[in-house]
């Protein structure tokens, strides 16, 4: 497993920035040539379930993730969402984690522990920056949309 941390700082709110980074489909929109179905039943919660299909045809494969920790913020009190990854060819886990900051706004702790199948742990050191580029867009993006 190969893990990586991706933290920012926004003048938001953490309810609201709870609210896009829990917006499962809108991940999808931030990853080129990716989208997600979420396949349970809202609310969100543990035992929410959803795919982040990426590729085109037949190169495409699914990352099929599990909510397994569900913590919204609340006043005083920080948010942690932990997903379980548990595809045929990308497998860990993901720790989003957001809080208060001092001076107002809010921090956001993005961790990860992925493994891609197949791929040698000689390649950690390619995988990691890989990740921390692609899900440090993806983070930035979602706390972009409006």
């Amino acid at each position: 497993m190969t893990p990586f941390r991706i933290e920012r700082s926004v003048p938001l709110d953490p309810a609201e920035v709870w609210r896009r980074l829990t917006d499962w489909p809108a991940h999808g929109r931030q990853v080129p040539l990716t989208r997600t179905r979420v396949l349970t039943p809202g609310p969100n919660g543990p035992g929410t379930r959803f795919t982040a299909r990426t590729g085109v045809g037949p190169l495409s494969f699914d990352d099929p993730m599990e909510v397994v920790r569900w913590e919204p913020p609340a006043a005083g009190r920080p948010g942690a969402c932990r997903l379980a990854k548990s595809g045929r060819v990308v497998l860990g886990w993901a720790l989003v984690e957001v809080a208060d900051a001092p001076g107002g706004g809010c921090r956001v702790v993005w961790t990860e522990e992925l493994a891609v199948r197949g791929v040698p742990r000689a390649f950690d050191p390619v995988l990691r920056s890989a990740g921390r580029f692609l899900f440090g867009r993806a983070l930035d993006g979602l706390l972009r949309q409006g």
